[in-house]
């Protein structure tokens, strides 16, 4: 369970004393210092850390930072808006103490989220985490919805160190194939144990499909701990695989052909401790409501991907024909639809039933992707918004008049025209508030701009390492 309340100057009642004694108990388990954790809009995970006797006087004041890092690129420059991207100004970042956790793959030390707020105590509106929050609340306060989520991880394990920038695969046997398996079984072995020791359960973790490519997946959690742990399992599997003298990349485009690092977001809407995906009357024992969840994500697709595909190198992996779900189709298990209906199993559907989100990777930010997803679906609640029907096989055999027919457009093919699809879509811009959406629109076209006139290639090795 996350903290759903603010941070406030002084510390939340009891957070205090919390984490005193958290301080002294990690202090016994040789823990000598706290990661404090945030991700920026860019997708990249920022730190600051502080000796462990020092978390009391974190939960209580915060730790500063400065406000720039809302408008950093992934090389580190800066781009500008009204409100951002200045050398002014100082954030307190506070740790959620309910997520603190001793990392496993990183002896010595422990882990937490952050929220931002002001100096002056109020929310920071470029605090994407805090965003989430706000969005999940709400969604609980005008219409009795909760959530669970998941955020799959795939990542490309290459030998290390590789000469200037290369990847060379550490596992290249075929795709999903045993001998891969075996080959990296030591350090995937200890990856389960750290995940395991920190309190992450995994469901299953393999090779996937390119060279050096292995996937987990996790157990689902409310949204913002959701994205939490995706944070998290990525910290703990670049440490892992460090200590085993590895290299890993989470970029969506390891190279400028082939199959890409995915993050599929997996969905579902709970009132009352029932799945509206399963035992409703609609398509595939989805309830009204669901479907109109479904037709809201479809609708806003387009200009989610300025969100959850938010790097040029994004747009190497978001290929027709490549499971990537690069259109607004739905289907049940149609893994190139943009989102995939899951079911489950007969005799578990009813836990188990969700969306999934496929044009996502891990570029994103997780906490954006999330809210500006929940927000997508909650339109399409709001105005009752109809399903289109069912697409089976690959939507990219159809011509132009049946794809319109069908209500099915080919995603934004490159970062400027997601963001034009972004800036024109005031329910994502109204959800993630105007600081926050301005920076969205001036990181991407920040990044558009830092690799205009390079090739694919050089786009793929300009974000090898970064994410």
């Amino acid at each position: 369970m996350t903290t759903l309340a603010d941070p406030v100057p002084g510390g939340r009642p009891g957070d205090v004393q919390r984490a005193t004694e958290f301080a002294a108990q990690l202090e016994r388990q040789d823990v000598r210092g706290i990661v404090l954790s945030y991700v920026d809009t860019a997708g990249v995970g920022r730190v600051k850390t502080v000796p462990t006797a020092r978390l009391p006087e974190a939960a209580a004041w915060g730790v500063g930072m400065s406000p720039v890092f809302d408008t950093f690129l992934a090389d580190d420059s800066v781009v500008t808006t009204d409100v951002l991207g200045s050398p002014d100004g100082d954030l307190r970042l506070y740790p959620d103490l309910d997520a603190l956790v001793v990392l496993a793959g990183q002896p010595g030390w422990a882990w937490a989220p952050v929220d931002r707020i002001t100096q002056e105590g109020e929310r920071h509106p470029g605090c994407s985490r805090t965003v989430l929050r706000r969005i999940v609340a709400d969604a609980a306060e005008r219409h009795g919805l909760t959530f669970k989520a998941a955020i799959e991880i795939e990542w490309s394990v290459g030998l290390g160190p590789a000469p200037e920038g290369e990847f060379v695969p550490a596992a290249p046997g075929p795709a999903y194939g045993a001998a891969r398996q075996v080959e990296l079984s030591d350090c995937t072995a200890d990856l389960l144990a750290a995940l395991a020791a920190e309190g992450v359960d995994v469901d299953q973790v393999h090779p996937e499909y390119a060279a050096g490519q292995f996937e987990v997946s996790v157990g689902a959690l409310d949204p913002v701990a959701a994205a939490d742990r995706s944070v998290l399992v990525r910290q703990t599997i670049r440490a892992v695989s460090r200590r085993h003298g590895l290299q890993v990349s989470f970029s969506p485009a390891v190279f400028a052909t082939g199959v890409g690092n995915g993050g599929h977001i997996h969905l579902s809407c709970w009132r009352d401790g029932l799945n509206l995906h399963s035992g409703g009357n609609g398509r595939y024992g989805m309830t009204g409501e669901a479907e109109s969840f479904l037709a809201g994500v479809l609708a806003h697709l387009p200009a989610l991907t300025a969100v959850t595909a938010p790097s040029p190198a994004s747009h190497l992996r978001l290929k027709p024909s490549q499971w990537a779900g690069v259109f607004t189709a739905w289907g049940r298990e149609t893994r190139e639809a943009g989102v995939r209906v899951v079911t489950g199993t007969l005799g578990r559907r009813e836990e188990s039933a969700n969306l999934e989100v496929k044009p996502v990777d891990l570029a994103a930010n997780p906490y954006l992707a999330l809210g500006c997803v929940i927000a997508a679906g909650l339109d399409g609640i709001a105005s009752a918004t109809p399903l289109s029907e069912e697409i089976t096989g690959d939507p990219a055999r159809f011509g132009p008049p049946e794809a319109a027919a069908r209500q099915v457009r080919r995603l934004p093919a490159s970062l400027p025209e997601a963001v034009q699809e972004f800036r024109g879509d005031e329910v994502l811009r109204a959800a993630l508030g105007p600081v926050l959406a301005d920076a969205v629109t001036a990181v991407r076209l920040g990044e558009a701009a830092a690799v205009e006139g390079l090739d694919d290639a050089q786009v793929a090795a300009h974000y090898r390492w970064t994410y």
